[in-house]
């Protein structure tokens, strides 16, 4: 296999624990990979590699790896979810919130606010965590990351879904519990009159409900058109993508049904993220 587009990665943290390793494979020029599932290792080359979309809680150990990736001419945008979740104990190995913001910053000011992304995912509730502060806790959190971003992505936490969260959350959890969907649109009808003078993109990440009516649309994190906007000059990329109107058929069928994401491998592994953060799928153990 020899992707154009890498996702660095949906399963661990590969910027704040991997950066080392990944460059390592980089330059080797291939990577081993463990289908989660299966057991079945695959070799993933960076042939024919233009793009990585990281995503992170923490890229400062990255960031001194980023001129060797211009130098190859590889195209790349980070995923960063920034969240403030401090006072429920929810991300224990994350850096403290100030640290966490002036890291998001100073990576704007290095690549271009139009390569970072915001992600504030996932949106819970807990004890005395109601909309109104949740809304509250995402504002003041955008007042400072908002010139730094053209783009805010929300997630609503899905944690019924997995039975190893649900046994995590009841353990550390303080309360923790999903929005409604009555709770999803009041709170997306208040994230928008907090946000309007912004002027920032804000987007569902694989979410069912529907917001448009409040201006909130549904993003793709590995996005063809972020991707066009930002290495439109890089003629392999763009001969992969192809037209605009063409593009559904780039849709990532290894992803959920609302996942409006494009084609890309993945090359993490599950289990291998210190964060700890106590609502996270890909982390079995209940540290």
């Amino acid at each position: 296999m020899a992707p154009l587009i890498v996702s660095a990665s949906r399963r661990t943290d590969i910027p704040a624990f991997h950066a080392e390793w990944f460059f390592e494979q980089l330059r080797a020029g291939h990577t081993r990979w463990v289908n989660p599932f299966s057991g079945t290792p695959q070799f993933v080359s960076f042939a024919k590699t233009r793009a990585i979309v990281f995503w992170t809680k923490n890229p400062q150990p990255i960031f001194s790896y980023l001129e060797e990736l211009d130098r190859r001419g590889i195209g790349y945008y980070f995923q960063y979810t920034l969240n403030d979740y401090e006072a429920e104990g929810l991300e224990p190995g994350v850096p403290p919130l100030p640290a966490r913001i002036a890291t998001f910053q100073e990576l704007a000011r290095r690549i271009g606010p139009a390569r970072v992304v915001w992600r504030y995912d996932p949106l819970l509730l807990a004890d005395g965590l109601h909309v109104n502060s949740l809304v509250e806790r995402v504002a003041r959190v955008g007042e400072r990351l908002h010139p730094f971003t053209r783009r805010l992505v929300i997630a609503f936490a899905d944690l019924e879904r997995y039975a190893k969260v649900r046994n995590r959350l009841r353990r550390f959890g303080r309360g923790c519990r999903e929005l409604t969907t009555d709770e999803m649109r009041l709170f997306a009808a208040q994230l928008a009159a907090a946000v309007r003078p912004w002027g920032l993109t804000v987007a569902t990440c694989a979410e069912a409900v529907e917001l448009a009516e409040f201006g909130i649309g549904r993003n793709k994190c590995v996005d063809d058109v972020l991707l066009e906007r930002l290495s439109g000059h890089d003629e392999a990329l763009m001969t992969f993508l192809g037209p605009r109107e063409d593009r559904l058929r780039l849709k990532d069928k290894g992803q959920r049904k609302e996942c409006g994401c494009i084609i890309s491998k993945d090359i993490g592994t599950y289990d291998t993220c210190p964060h700890a953060c106590r609502y996270c799928y890909a982390n079995s153990s209940l540290r």
